[in-house]
């Protein structure tokens, strides 16, 4: 990809500490500071997934534009991430926000600080189900599925509700 090509993106974010609709709201503002932010999910409420003793997340995706590189978009979300308190000490800890790279572009992407389509993704129904709304037919570069085959596959979707105070 050319360096002033404009990529399409995808990222999740969500938040279970604090106020966590304004904490989603500030990561979507500091974003479109450095983004073109398309599209935005509806907001989901959702069960934690590993460490289930911590607070129920609120979680979205959305759709957006950059010339950034995937490193570069990676350090903007980690910076992001630091300006709105969150401290990397342990794995599945509770935070005020995190903002995962769920795809850049079509490019499938695996270095020890960056794994593009995000790993996961796949099999988190708290991923899946906003990305279904904003892009139903997006392919998946690695499986070659589109999104709305992947979330069929998911085994459980319990526990993700639309937030209605969005």
């Amino acid at each position: 990809m050319e360096r002033n090509e404009l990529a399409t993106v995808y990222l999740g974010l969500g938040s279970n500490l604090g106020n966590r609709q304004d904490n989603l709201d500030r990561a979507l503002g500091f974003l479109s500071q450095r983004l073109r932010v398309e599209k935005i999910s509806s907001v989901y409420e959702t069960e934690p997934v590993g460490n289930i003793n911590q607070p129920r997340f609120l979680n979205l995706v959305c759709q957006a534009y950059t010339r950034l590189a995937p490193t570069e978009l990676l350090t903007l979300a980690k910076g992001i991430e630091s300006k709105l308190g969150r401290t990397f000490n342990k794995s599945n800890a509770p935070r005020p926000i995190d903002i995962d790279i769920l795809f850049y572009g079509e490019q499938v992407i695996e270095t020890p600080e960056l794994i593009i389509p995000h790993p996961r993704l796949a099999e988190r129904a708290f991923v899946l189900i906003p990305l279904a709304e904003i892009a139903p037919d997006l392919v998946h570069p690695g499986s070659g599925k589109i999104v709305k085959e992947l979330l069929k596959e998911v085994r459980e979707t319990q526990g993700v509700f639309r937030w209605e105070n969005s």
